[in-house]
């Protein structure tokens, strides 16, 4: 099945693999999903990356919490390809008061906000992860 839109379909194959408690989830081969799934490691919402450029397949390792819950509690794409939404780095949202995440693509990669403003670049907002 093909998508216009593989950062959703990133988002929308791990909220769907949580909310039935999957241990992993297959993804498709992308330099940006892989960055983003950097990310989401890097900030614990994920446990393990497994990355085969040879046959094109990402393995993500889901995080959950000694009662069986997962970590990452909501997924959602905030610029779509409808609607792009660009900010300017003092106008990044803070999700949940730092304990969510939003990523922005910037000339200087996709990063989390925190780091874009540390930078002081904006960009397109992808998404919230809280």
């Amino acid at each position: 099945m093909a998508f216009n839109d593989p950062i959703a379909e990133l988002l929308t194959k791990i909220r769907n693999a949580t909310r039935a408690q999957h241990r992993y989830v297959d993804l498709g081969f992308s330099k940006n999903k892989v960055r983003i799934l950097e990310l989401l490691r890097n900030h614990g919402f994920i446990d393990n990356v497994l990355v085969n450029e040879t046959e094109f397949k990402i393995r993500v390792f889901l995080r959950y919490t000694k009662d069986r819950r997962s970590v990452i509690h909501d997924l959602q794409r905030v610029s779509k390809c409808g609607m792009r939404r660009y900010v300017g780095y003092q106008e990044i949202p803070r999700v949940f008061n730092g304990m969510g995440l939003c990523l922005v693509s910037t000339p200087k990669g996709i990063v989390d906000g925190e780091t874009a403003r540390n930078l002081k670049v904006g960009g397109e907002l992808l998404c919230t992860i809280w």
